[in-house]
Order: C-alpha cells, then structure tokens, then sequence
C-alpha cells in the first residue's frame, strides 16, 4: 500500500494545536461534535460502553455524554496530553482501533479518517470492535472541503515556480465513503453531507486556523523547497480575486460528511429478496393504483 500521509506528522501537528489552544480554532470540531450528538439522541436506546477515537480535545465525547444515552465512554487519543484531570486517554497510533472484538457498543469518530492512509482497514477495525448491533458515528471531510484554497495555491505556485506540488490533501466523495462503510461489513448505512462556509479577512487567517486546528500538510509527497513571500502574497491576491464577497472578506468551505452503520445483527432489518416483492414498482407510482389496494 503506498501511504499518502506522514503519520508522525500528523501526531506532531495534533500535539502542537493542543499546546497551543488557539481561542475559537476548534469550531469545526464544536460544530461537529453538535451535529454527531443531535444524531445519538435521536437513536432509541442506550451504548454501555462507547469510545471516542481521536476527537482531540473531546468535545464530541462531552456532546455525547450530555445526551444521556451513554453509560460508559472511553477517549482514545495519539498522546496522553489530549486527555484531562481524572479522565484519561488510552494512547494509540493513529492508524489503530486498540479494541477487543466486539467490545464496544458505540464508536464516535470526529474528522480523523480523512487523514488515515489505510481507511478501509480502519473502518474494518471499528466494524469488528462493535457487538452486534453496535453503532459507528462519524463525521469526515468530503469533496469541497478547502477548494478555493487549493486552486490558488495551484495557480499561485504554477505561476511563479512553473509546477506545483500537493498542498491541501485530497478529500474524498461522500459516494466513495458510503462505498467504503459498506465495503467494510456494516449494515443499514446512512450518510448525508453539509456544507459550511466560513469567511476571513485574509488568506493567512485562515492558513493560521488551519495550523491551529493540526491541520498543516501532512502529505509524503509534499514539497521540502522553501517558497518566497511572494508566493504566499501571489496566492492571497488570488484568493482576494476569485472568492471575496462586496465586503472583501473572502470565503472557505468545509463539507462535512455525516455517517452512520452497524454492526450486523439478526434483529435488523434485511432486504427483500430479488422477486419477492408483492407489487410493481410502476403500480406502486400509480396513485390510481394505490388506492384500488386500499
């Protein structure tokens, strides 16, 4: 498997971001954590043990805990300062689900698989860490996420040094990541996508809200050569250009994959068969049909 991302980095710009606790950089994960709890409580029952993995400052657990439908959970991290006071983390690579076969009832993963080389393997392991009838809730970047950065930083390079290199990693599409829950065994998935747009005065406002969130590239094939201010000045005139508003303040998206899937189980619902349905489709439009049956 060739590996996209440098996981000592990633860990290393996880740990920096949390020394750091820059006041407001966690809205992305706040908004996340809101939007994974809003799901968990719809969902009738209760988890005895669940986990969080890698939610970095563990806001998505105190969103779940606050539901109420959690009796048990445990925050896995990369390293033991992401924990707290008399709450701490067990401590794990990231590319790992250091959990028992079916171990867990709920697993809670917040913008962390976008960054994992081997994403299908990950998804298996939480697949098989969850009892039956176990739930995963995740929430991953998807295409969009950051493409006005993206395409000016392309420009910007390819003008000055005549090439470019990766600098904003790939993203996937929310078909791709419903293809790969199902791909790694769960059953009755559920994923929608919603898309943020946050705005800034500038470029590196945002650029400093990216570090500030762990967000730096962490990509194998990034380039080492140093580049001038006048590439970052280039790529902020370009950004001014193509993505401001009348204020010139200028616009950044973040798409936000939402997922959800099982762990199989007897009790779940299955499919029909091919052929056994009692009724045609087309009859089943027809209004003047659906109503001959009532």
């Amino acid at each position: 498997m060739n590996e996209l991302f440098d996981e000592a980095l990633i860990a290393r710009n996880r740990e920096r971001a949390l020394a750091r606790n820059a006041a407001g950089s966690d809205f992305l994960l706040e908004l996340t954590a809101r939007e994974l709890a809003d799901r968990l409580a719809i969902v009738e029952r209760r988890f005895e043990n669940a986990v969080e993995l890698f939610g970095a400052t563990g806001l998505t657990a105190r969103a779940a805990m606050a539901t109420g439908k959690i009796e048990r959970l445990q925050r896995i991290e990369t390293h033991a300062g992401f924990g707290e006071e008399g709450q701490p983390v067990a401590v794990t690579n990231f590319e790992s689900v250091p959990l028992e076969p079916q171990s867990v009832n709920l697993i809670l993963s917040p913008l962390s698989l976008h960054l994992t080389n081997d994403t299908p393997g990950m998804l298996i392991q939480m697949r098989r860490a969850l009892k039956p009838d176990g739930l995963l809730l995740a929430a991953i970047p998807g295409a969009g996420t950051l493409s006005e950065l993206r395409e000016v930083l392309l420009a910007a390079e390819t003008e000055i040094y005549g090439g470019a290199s990766p600098r904003v990693v790939p993203f996937a599409d929310i078909r791709d990541i419903g293809s790969l829950l199902q791909r790694a065994g769960f059953a009755l998935p559920v994923i929608d996508e919603e898309s943020f747009t946050v705005r800034y005065d500038h470029i590196f406002a945002l650029m400093r809200d990216l570090k500030a969130m762990g967000m730096g590239n962490p990509l194998k094939g990034r380039s080492r050569r140093p580049v001038s201010r006048r590439f970052f000045l280039r790529a902020a005139e370009l950004y001014a250009e193509r993505f401001s508003d009348p204020d010139g303040r200028i616009r950044a998206t973040f798409s936000i994959v939402f997922l959800s899937g099982w762990a199989p189980h007897e009790s779940q619902q299955k499919p029909l068969k091919p052929g056994s349905a009692k009724m045609r489709l087309a009859d089943a439009l027809d209004p003047t049909k659906r109503s001959d049956q009532s």
